[in-house]
């Protein structure tokens, strides 16, 4: 990230790195050359590069810095610690879109790049000199190449049949777990791990001979902790899609009255914040405020759990959208009414602070549904799979942010057919945007019904007294025994 913000500077700061002004009395501008682009497009991925692996990498070494899984309190820390951690990136983004901004506006590019350029230094050199203090995890094998070794060894095994539930030493492991046999749910891909031949499949150091024919239950369990955990994954895209909605927001803010005093106004775009100060505020205070009064008025520690509180955050994304129909549906008909059908760049007699609860309720929805699913994945996949559980949601976005486009040209194609205005129209006062929007809020309401369903079918989480080891980590060798005892006397 701190070579693209170079290079970004770069392009601000050397001449050559840029077309030459427009001129001001043909009002022509030369395009920029091919090695001005690549500059600039590289500065880009290299900033996207970074961004990648900085984001769902540091919240996971984060929460390795705090990590016990045998602490009682353990889940009350993460989930504090998530929630300030989004707290604290809301709170940066609401910085750069007021404070960066302001300087880039009235100082330029330049000093607005510089000073961009010299944060991510600073924040370069206290990670390395802080580095000795951190808990560093050793680093295993890829897990994508062990998950696509179940598969393969799975399929190649598929003729075989299981054994009996109480063998012993049918299914490989490695030497410091005590997990004896992988767990009965996806039973298919535990012929990964079942042992045909000891003599050949496995080596003097206990490991197996080829990896691409014998797999170890703890590579079958993470694969099965990250399938079971998809469906649940693919709730928050939904809302992930209604947050994506930018542009239309700020095409209605353009044409509302912006004014907050008679000689200041919001700029139409600054809307979004209101979106992250409601998130970064509702984790100070649900953290700082609700859970400490709830635990002294019921004497004991209270929580919400993971799946409520994702719940929670997908029914308010349903609610924001109907708001942000009724309220479009409301500044439109006014447009309508007041001749302005044609002319969507007239400002309306009518406040765009109509737009910040929608805004707002969007922020909870992303303050209750993002910091559920990230502490979610953490806490139900194995320790192994920080990043992955880490970049889950991120790619939750990436998605959405695709899927968007998608919704949106599927919906103007079919409204816009016979030659009528789309409901995505560029002039607003002519298009339903209204209609758009309840067409989000039916697709989030069924996306709510599928979330309590993928719930259900979950079962219960870590963070709940009644789950058991074996749904997450296999089989142990004390349930494997008392699993077999079980069958033998049933069939008897």
């Amino acid at each position: 990230m701190l070579q693209g913000m170079i290079l970004l500077w770069l392009t601000a700061m050397v001449p050559e790195s840029k077309p030459p002004t427009c001129d001001l009395l043909t009002q022509r501008c030369r395009s920029p050359t091919a090695a001005q682009m690549s500059l600039l497009i590289s500065s880009f991925v290299l900033i996207s590069i970074g961004a990648g692996g900085v984001r769902p990498c540091s919240l996971a070494f984060g929460a390795d810095q705090l990590d016990q899984r045998d602490n009682p309190k353990n889940d009350r820390v993460l989930e504090s610690f998530f929630g300030w951690y989004y707290a604290s990136a809301a709170i940066s983004v609401l910085i750069a879109l007021t404070g960066i901004v302001y300087i880039q506006d009235h100082l330029g590019y330049r000093v607005g790049f510089g000073v961009s350029a010299i944060l991510m230094l600073l924040s370069v050199l206290v990670f390395f000199i802080a580095s000795p203090l951190y808990l560093k995890l050793n680093p295993s094998k890829s897990l994508l190449t062990g998950f696509l070794q179940v598969m393969v060894v799975a399929y190649k095994n598929r003729n075989l049949t299981f054994p009996l539930p109480d063998s012993t030493g049918s299914y490989h492991h490695r030497r410091d777990s005590n997990i004896a046999a992988p767990t009965h749910k996806l039973r298919f891909l535990n012929k990964a791990c079942i042992i045909k031949n000891p003599g050949q499949d496995i080596a003097s150091d206990g490991s197996a001979s080829n990896p691409w024919s014998l797999c170890a239950v703890e590579q079958v369990e993470e694969l099965k902790a990250l399938i079971k955990v998809l469906p649940l994954w693919s709730t928050g895209i939904i809302m992930s899609i209604n947050l994506s909605q930018n542009s239309f927001p700020v095409l209605q803010a353009s044409s509302m009255d912006r004014h907050l005093t008679t000689k200041f106004q919001i700029p139409a775009g600054s809307y979004g914040m209101f979106n992250i100060i409601s998130l970064a505020l509702w984790v100070i205070l649900y953290d700082r405020a609700i859970l400490p009064m709830a635990s002294k008025l019921k004497g004991k520690p209270v929580r919400f759990s993971v799946k409520l509180r994702m719940g929670i955050g997908l029914f308010l994304t349903c609610l924001a959208m109907a708001v942000s129909a009724v309220v479009e549906n409301a500044r439109r008909r006014k447009a309508i009414r007041e001749g302005f059908l044609n002319n969507p760049h007239t400002v309306l007699n009518m406040s765009a602070l109509w737009l910040v609860p929608q805004f707002c309720l969007n922020g909870l929805a992303e303050a209750f549904t993002a910091i559920g699913q990230t502490e979610f994945f953490y806490s139900e996949l194995p320790k192994s799979m920080s990043s992955i559980a880490a970049a889950l949601f991120g790619l939750g976005l990436a998605v959405a942010n695709l899927l968007a486009s998608v919704v949106v040209s599927i919906i103007d194609d079919i409204t816009s057919r016979g030659g009528k205005e789309g409901w995505v129209s560029s002039n607003i006062n002519k298009g339903r945007i209204d209609s758009y929007y309840w067409v989000l809020t039916i697709l989030s309401v069924i996306n709510l019904l599928y979330y309590f369903v993928c719930a259900w079918a979950y079962g219960p989480c870590s963070d709940q007294p009644t789950k058991v080891s074996r749904a997450r980590n296999g089989l142990r060798k004390e349930e494997l025994a008392n699993l077999g005892t079980k069958e033998m006397k049933g069939k008897a």
